[in-house]
């Protein structure tokens, strides 16, 4: 988890433009946002073999979110995982950002990015809107209970989710709709009860609508 942790602290930094040495980054980030069993080939390669192509790079990061939001988003690399702010590999236009991460690729809208700004600093996020999030690469496991658990135990349903996106919204109340089991099958809540809390939906690939005129 030490190493999602640091993906996820590198995101505030880009956010902000700011740059912590590496030993007071946090490190008990707990929403993974993992590439979950499998790894791309680029990625495979990579552990052993030459670093990524800037064209790579993109393709990674836009591998985490739907391409309609992919082509048009900032792309930040996040790929050295060496403690710098992620640097900007392409400007964006509708304010998401997908950043390049191995094993790890994501998309965040703006709810989201100020949302990772609070959980880093352990204060309660500053909602104006509903927030919308991409991993359609899946994660490697995260506490459903505690947002800064970093590894599994007896009581903190340590659940690993297929590919998915997360919902914020602005107000809790309207979590109380959905149930909190991450087996039921369909959306749920995670870290209900936290301000931190958000709707894990897990997705599958599916074909795009089709428009027909008379």
């Amino acid at each position: 988890m030490k190493e999602t942790a640091q993906v996820f602290a590198n995101v505030v930094l880009l956010t902000f433009g700011i740059v912590l040495v590496p030993s007071t980054q946090e490190t008990v980030f707990a929403q993974t946002l993992g590439a979950g069993p499998t790894a791309s080939a680029a990625e495979k390669h990579t552990s052993s073999g030459p670093k990524l192509s800037k064209a790579q790079k993109i393709a990674l990061a836009m591998s985490a979110g739907p391409a309609e939001i992919a082509r048009n988003a900032t792309i930040a690399d996040m790929t050295e995982m060496n403690g710098e702010a992620p640097k900007e590999l392409r400007a964006g236009t509708n304010g998401w950002v997908c950043y390049a991460a191995l094993r790890q690729p994501m998309c965040l809208d703006k709810e989201w990015q100020k949302w990772a700004a609070a959980w880093m600093s352990r204060s309660d996020p500053k909602l104006e809107g509903t927030g919308i999030a991409y991993m359609l690469r899946g994660d490697t496991g995260a506490s459903n209970t505690d947002p800064f658990a970093t590894s599994a135990t007896a009581d903190n349903q340590w659940v690993v989710s297929p590919a998915h996106l997360m919902l914020l919204l602005p107000d809790p109340k309207m979590l109380d709709a959905y149930p909190t089991d991450p087996k039921n099958g369909g959306p749920w809540v995670m870290w209900k009860g936290t301000p931190y809390a958000h709707i894990m939906a897990p997705v599958s690939a599916t074909k795009a609508a089709v428009m027909r005129s008379k």
